[in-house]
């Protein structure tokens, strides 16, 4: 395909709801619906206490739900694929990804540094008795 031409959407990867048919976009919409409300559920029996999953077992169980959720929401919802006409929108997704994980570890790392410098309450008071 040349440069210059439009792009007709054929490209082979498509992504669920890009069809252009209304009956077709629905129905994969509703799919992914069914999808996101049924592991939200599954989250919920995991996170509310089953005898399925050993306890410790519980984080991993979640971690894993919630990935597969993203990934729901990636391909029927945002219709991010790997094709070539969504590199901005993959890209977008990255430096989205980087931006929250840069703002979550800087985070962290100053709650973690200002529980290390803070003062406990004796030596406060102690502070306020010697003037």
């Amino acid at each position: 395909m040349n440069q210059n031409e439009p792009d007709t959407g054929k490209s082979g990867d498509v992504a669920p709801g890009d069809t252009g048919d209304i009956g077709t976009s629905v129905r994969n919409y509703l799919i992914g619906l069914v999808l996101a409300a049924g592991l939200t559920a599954a989250s919920f029996w995991v996170a509310g206490g089953t005898s399925l999953i050993y306890a410790p077992g519980v984080a991993m169980g979640l971690a894993a739900l919630a990935i597969g959720q993203m990934g729901v929401h990636l391909v029927f919802f945002l219709h991010i694929t790997t094709g070539p006409d969504n590199t901005n929108n993959v890209l977008a997704l990255a430096f989205g990804v980087l931006i929250v994980g840069i703002v979550i570890a800087g985070s962290l790392w100053i709650m973690y540094h200002l529980n290390g410098n803070m003062m406990v309450p004796s030596q406060i008071m102690d502070m306020h008795l010697q003037h």
